[in-house]
């Protein structure tokens, strides 16, 4: 089993902050985005999608996308639970998990991928126009996020979940995308500081 990592890109850190709340170790091959190695013959017959991460097991089968690759860990190895211990939480995570995904990650993603000047060679064309259309985006779901997390310690319900390691991700890639988290959402910022302070968010 071997995972296909890249240290820099923020999918493949949702895998590994994943795998570290589990306290599974798997190998990992690291990908040089910026060589465009993922364009290149070998990776492309792993993931046509020509994305990291992915995961290749020991007879051949390549599992991409980020959460796809999670639920085969939680399968694997049930506990600590991150997907939703009973139908209720499952259903939470699972919303929660999908909101911030489109509605947060997508726009955060957007934006690096039409104004970072590194990602002219992958992102083609580029639409400046479009990536700052998508900066509000992501600041008009955080506002929803804080309101949110006035109620309650974490994303989803009372305990962390694969949805927190989502969320905490993307706040920390806005940084690259220039969009600036407003001092104004204080619970976000006291549940950034929560998550931080966890071993696995330096994985």
């Amino acid at each position: 089993m071997k995972l296909y990592d890249s240290e820099r890109a923020p999918s493949p850190r949702r895998v590994r902050i994943f795998l570290a709340e589990k306290g599974i170790a798997v190998p990992r091959v690291q990908v040089d985005l910026s060589k465009l190695e993922q364009f290149g013959d070998a990776f492309t017959a792993m993931n046509p999608m020509q994305r990291v991460p992915v995961l290749v097991l020991d007879d051949g089968t390549a599992i991409s996308e980020t959460i796809a690759i999670c639920r085969y860990f939680e399968m694997l190895k049930p506990e600590p639970n991150l997907f939703g211990r009973d139908a209720l939480e499952a259903a939470l995570v699972e919303m929660w998990q999908r909101r911030i995904e489109q509605h947060f990650y997508g726009p955060v993603s957007q934006a690096f991928r039409h104004l970072h000047p590194a990602m002219a060679a992958r992102e083609k064309p580029q639409v400046p126009e479009w990536g700052e259309a998508n900066k509000p985006k992501a600041i008009r779901f955080l506002e929803v996020f804080d309101r949110e997390l006035g109620t309650r310690g974490y994303a989803a319900c009372n305990r962390f979940t694969v949805a927190d390691i989502t969320a905490y991700v993307t706040v920390d890639f806005m940084r690259l995308s220039k969009i600036e988290l407003p001092d104004t959402m204080q619970n976000v910022r006291r549940w950034h500081a929560e998550i931080a302070a966890r071993p696995s968010a330096k994985a």
